[in-house]
Formats: structure tokens, C-alpha cells, sequence
């Protein structure tokens, strides 16, 4: 595959898919400098996946496996690195263009923050729509699995908007 396809692919990728590079993102990093760190390292990884791309399953499966990898991977590695500070700054890159902020959903990306990351990935995936058997090839775990876990999260978050809306816990 020459560069040039490989440029074509992935930017034809990123102009489909980079909502859910931002979902992975907004839930898996929590400053706007580490969100610009993991989504730049996302981007990586899918530019160096793009050549083992075998179109066994839709680019968008592909691109979430490997964005919700790749946020896996960072979260241990940074987990180990002990920033005293972080800086805030190029949040205009993580921005996708939504110019209201709605508090219902920046409770939900702050709750599916707090799930590990099995759950956290489940919950982002069954927000794109996808069905329990793409989810289940996705990260690797049966359908029935899912099922249960999609319950699981589902009761979590129920509960937990119940306390936040009645009690502003």
C-alpha cells in the first residue's frame, strides 16, 4: 500500500468516524491536555492499522477496537506517570463543533468517566447504536456478556441519575 492510499484511507476514516474518537476521548481523558495527548495517539494507532486492515468487519468496528485499545494502553501508561501539573490548553482541537453544552450530557460523559474501562467502553459503544454482537467482536467478550453488562450499567446509571436529579448527589 503506498502512502498516498494510506493518507486516503485515513483521512476518508477520520471525516466518517472521528465522533467516536471523540467519545473514546472525552471519556478516557480528563484535562484537555490529555485528551489532545490520547487523541493523537489514537490517530497514530489508526494510521499504523490502516496496512493490517483485512475489511473482515466495517471501519468503524476497526477504528473503535483500535481507539478503545489504544485508550486502554494510555490510561495504564499514564496511570504510572505522576504529572504534578497539567496544563489546559488546545481544547479547540477536541471540540466538535457543538456550541451548547447540555448538562444531562456532561453528567453521562462524567458517570460512563467513572465505570472502568471494560463498562466505560460497553456504555460508549451502545451509545453509538451498535448491536450486542458488534459490541462482543469489538472487545472480544461474548454477546450474553454484553447483555449482562449493558443491564449492569444501565441499573448504575438509572440509580445514579435518580440520586443526582433528587438529591444533587
Amino acid at each position: 500500500m503506498s502512502e498516498k492510499e494510506q493518507s486516503d484511507i485515513f483521512q476518508r476514516w477520520f471525516d466518517l468516524h472521528k465522533g467516536l474518537i471523540f467519545k473514546i476521548v472525552k471519556s478516557y481523558a480528563d484535562t484537555a491536555l490529555d485528551q489532545e495527548d490520547l487523541f493523537q495517539d489514537i490517530a497514530i494507532q489508526v494510521w499504523r492499522s490502516i496496512p493490517s486492515f483485512r475489511n473482515e468487519s466495517a471501519a468503524s468496528t476497526w477504528i473503535y477496537r483500535v481507539a478503545l485499545n489504544t485508550a486502554m494502553t494510555w490510561i495504564r501508561h499514564e496511570k504510572k506517570r505522576n504529572r504534578s501539573e497539567r496544563i489546559e490548553m488546545a481544547q479547540h482541537v477536541l471540540d466538535d463543533n457543538t456550541s451548547v453544552v447540555d448538562d444531562r450530557l456532561a453528567w453521562l460523559y462524567k458517570e460512563i468517566h467513572q465505570l472502568d474501562k471494560i463498562d466505560r467502553s460497553i456504555a460508549l459503544l451502545l451509545l453509538d447504536e451498535l448491536s450486542y454482537k458488534e459490541i462482543a467482536t469489538i472487545l472480544g467478550i461474548t454477546e450474553s456478556n454484553v447483555a449482562v453488562k449493558i443491564h449492569r450499567i444501565k441499573k448504575h446509571l438509572m440509580t445514579k441519575s435518580r440520586n443526582y436529579y433528587l438529591h444533587g448527589i
